[in-house]
C-alpha cells in the first residue's frame, strides 16, 4: 500500500501538478481523509467504478429525500465520502484513468444538480439555483477548456471548489430542517455568490496563464 508521500505524488500528477503539501489546512485536511478511507476501501477489494456509482446512486437519493432534509443532508455527506475515496482508490490501486476521471466528473456534476433540484424542492427559488449551479458548471468548464488549451497546471483553488459546494449542500439542508426554506435560500445565496467570486477567480487565472 502507498504511503502518504507516494499518494501525494500520484494525486499530484493526476490534478495538473498541484503540490496537496502547499494548499491550506483546509485542503490538506480533505486530502488526508482521503487516503486514509481510500486505503481502508482499498484493502476491502473496492473499485474506484464500484465507489463512484455507490456516490452516485447517494446523490440521485438526496432529491428522494427531499421532505426530510436532514436525511437528504446525510446523503450528501454520504455521497461526498464516497467521492472522496474513489480518486484515493484510483491511486492507491493504480486503477487512475483518464476514462475514470471523466465518469468521476460527470457524476459529480450530476450529484450537485441533484442537490439543487432538492433545494428546489423546500422552495429554494429556480432562479436562485439556476445561478447557483450555472456558475459551478461554468467554473468547472472553463477548466477543462483551459486544460485543454494548454494550462497544463489545476490554475488556482478557488473558494467554489467541490469541497465548498459539499459544504454548503449540507449547510443549505440542515437549515431547512432545522430553521426552514427562508434560512435554506439564503445559505443557497451564499453559496451562490462564492461560486461567482471562484469563477472570476479561476478566469483571472485561466487569462495570465494562457496569455
Amino acid at each position: 500500500m502507498l504511503t502518504w508521500e507516494q499518494y501525494a505524488a500520484g494525486w499530484r500528477e493526476l490534478h495538473g501538478g498541484y503540490d496537496p503539501h502547499t494548499g491550506s489546512a483546509f485542503v490538506r485536511g480533505w486530502l488526508r481523509l482521503a487516503y486514509l478511507l481510500g486505503r481502508a476501501a482499498a484493502r476491502v477489494g473496492a473499485t474506484p467504478g464500484v465507489v463512484t456509482g455507490i456516490g452516485l446512486a447517494l446523490s440521485v437519493g438526496v432529491p428522494v429525500a427531499a421532505r426530510l432534509p436532514l436525511l437528504a443532508a446525510l446523503l450528501v455527506v454520504l455521497s461526498a465520502v464516497a467521492d472522496t475515496i474513489d480518486g484515493a482508490v484510483a491511486v492507491l490501486t493504480g486503477r487512475a484513468s483518464r476514462a475514470g476521471q471523466v465518469y468521476d466528473s460527470l457524476a459529480d456534476r450530476v450529484g450537485e444538480a441533484c442537490w439543487l433540484v432538492a433545494l428546489g424542492v423546500l422552495g429554494v427559488p429556480a432562479w436562485l439555483l439556476l445561478g447557483c449551479g450555472g456558475c459551478a458548471w461554468l467554473h468547472e468548464y472553463v477548466r477543462a477548456r483551459a486544460t485543454a488549451a494548454g494550462m497544463n497546471e489545476i490554475g488556482v483553488v478557488t473558494v467554489a471548489e467541490r469541497p465548498t459546494r459539499i459544504i454548503l449542500a449540507v449547510a443549505a439542508l440542515v437549515a431547512a430542517g432545522t430553521v426552514g426554506g427562508a434560512a435554506a435560500t439564503a445559505v443557497t445565496a451564499v453559496w451562490t455568490a462564492l461560486t461567482v467570486v471562484g469563477f472570476a477567480q479561476l478566469m483571472l487565472t485561466v487569462r495570465a496563464r494562457l496569455r
